[in-house]
């Protein structure tokens, strides 16, 4: 006959998993993908290495579910303020100065996300969270096109250059802890997108 856990053990279990993906995003927000071991998550999280093993196969497979985590919380993010009013363009740009804000408030976590050297699972998810990014933009840039205001482009290609460039700017900003190089992102954006107001910063 199969064990099964009684709903305390599982309530145990969960809290603990809960514990070990806490612990890891501050590891990860500290140190980075090379800092967050399983063996530093563990102590942070105040159990033993078998422990977080028991929930994760592998340090790969706990990284990958907080990107997942962390991925839908800046989608959601960048997708809530496009929804305000503006133009596509505007939209666009907000999306971009919201990325760029967000990522510059934990930086160490945001290059992590971003150009880390990582193993191949982490790599697929930001994959991942390119596309999504990538969609939230191309949405605009249709909304754009079809109503006049952006020339005839394509959405997906435009989006997911945008989303390229933003990233490979953030580096930078990331890693030395100067925003210089992101005051002209706006501007760029705006000429990649090549609306009527793609002059103005």
């Amino acid at each position: 006959m199969p064990y099964r856990r009684t709903p305390k053990v599982q309530e145990r279990l969960d809290a603990q998993r809960d514990a070990v993906l806490a612990a890891a995003m501050e590891q990860l927000a500290e140190r980075g993908y090379a800092g967050c071991s399983v063996s530093a998550v563990a102590e942070r999280a105040g159990v033993a290495v078998g422990s977080v093993y028991r929930h994760y196969p592998t340090k790969a497979a706990l990284v990958v579910e907080l990107f997942r985590k962390v991925v839908t919380r800046e989608v959601e993010a960048v997708r809530e303020v496009s929804e305000r009013p503006g133009t596509p363009a505007e939209r666009v740009v907000a999306v971009f100065d919201t990325f760029a804000s967000r990522a510059l408030k934990t930086p160490r976590m945001a290059y992590a996300l971003l150009a880390e050297p990582v193993d191949a699972p982490i790599e697929a998810e930001r994959l991942v969270f390119r596309r999504a990014f990538r969609d939230v933009v191309a949405q605009h840039v249709v909304d754009g096109v079809r109503s006049g205001v952006l020339p005839a482009q394509d959405a997906d290609v435009t989006a997911a250059a945008l989303v390229g460039a933003a990233a490979e700017v953030l580096i930078g900003p990331l890693t030395t802890g100067s925003a210089d190089e992101v005051s002209g992102l706006r501007t760029f954006v705006l000429r990649s997108l090549g609306g009527s107001d793609a002059g103005h910063s």
